[in-house]
């Protein structure tokens, strides 16, 4: 069967149109051919508009179908759709919140697994989630005495700044600002001059530094020989020896030993004071008279005669 022109063409058409509706939708998140659960809420008064969406955790599930007003109750009945894959108890809350400055209110489904599972149809429990424009709107009154006063407090400040920045008396702010600038003056001339300084002595700072790392590694060899010269075990053998010699100077000093009756006997020391004279006086006559110890000088004995002391 042949189609004629204006058929096809109408065809044409409802596929475009149907093509679009689907396409627009898929667009917004939304897809025709997925089935949907129906369910109600109530709230106070009306703040949302059809076809907003319907969150779960910031992701969209569903939308608003329909939005009417409950004679019986007097409150404002919300018909929503979500996906029948999503599953939860009628204990779950939807929450109304601002979605933005622009964009209006949004309903959002905080989910709950306790008790009885919801079923398509049910009526589920409400609340309000109040944004920031609706919290200015409510303080906005507050905000404007608040403004008021702050005005206030803004002229006294700006009249007292301006009459301190007219004080030409030397504690007057223009005067603070002369010295400030003068100081910054100075500061920079002095910034100059250690630029000016430093690029003169340009290759002795480097000299120095150079020498600097030189000894900073000599001083890293001589640490190094420092720990491999075994130095612990070369003050343990100096403090036993000191401990030794310690020991032999309290002997001495408590008169033990040769040495110790040297020097702490008197006794001894008096009869070798007497020995040494009398070594002196054998010297001497030795001296005085060579014959009468060596008989081969003389036959004749010469008696022994005490020297005679001047």
């Amino acid at each position: 069967m042949k189609l004629s022109k204006e058929v096809k063409t109408g065809i044409l058409v409802l596929l475009g149109i149907a093509l679009f509706i689907f396409g627009f939708n898929y667009l917004k998140g939304r897809n025709l051919f997925e089935p949907t659960d129906v369910f109600y809420t109530e709230f106070d008064y009306n703040a949302l508009s059809k076809s907003s969406p319907v969150t779960v955790m910031g992701n969209s599930v569903g939308k608003i179908e329909d939005i009417s007003y409950n004679y019986d109750t007097g409150k404002t009945r919300v018909a929503f759709t979500v996906s029948e894959k999503l599953k939860f108890s009628k204990n779950s809350i939807v929450k109304m919140y601002e979605v933005g400055f622009m964009s209006g209110n949004g309903l959002t489904l905080l989910i709950s697994n306790e008790g009885e599972q919801a079923k398509p149809g049910d009526v589920l429990q409400s609340e309000v989630e109040f944004g920031l424009v609706t919290n200015l709107s409510k303080n906005f009154s507050g905000v404007t005495d608040n403004l008021d006063s702050a005005l206030k407090s803004t002229d006294t400040l700006m009249y007292s700044i301006n009459k301190l920045v007219n004080d030409n008396s030397d504690a007057g702010l223009k005067h603070t600002i002369e010295e400030l600038n003068y100081t910054l003056k100075s500061f920079r001339n002095t910034s100059n001059t250690v630029n000016e300084t430093l690029s003169k002595n340009d290759k002795n700072i480097t000299a120095i530094l150079e020498k600097f790392k030189t000894i900073s590694a000599d001083l890293a060899v001589l640490t190094t020989d420092l720990k491999t010269a075994n130095i612990g075990t070369t003050v343990e053998t100096l403090n036993a020896t000191l401990a030794k010699l310690n020991v032999i100077l309290t002997s001495i000093d408590k008169g033990d030993g040769t040495i110790g009756k040297l020097l702490k006997d008197e006794g001894l020391y008096n009869n070798i004071e007497g020995a040494t004279k009398e070594m002196e006086s054998l010297l001497l006559d030795i001296k005085l008279h060579p014959k009468r110890y060596f008989r081969v000088l003389s036959k004749k004995e010469i008696p022994y005669t005490e020297p005679k002391t001047n």
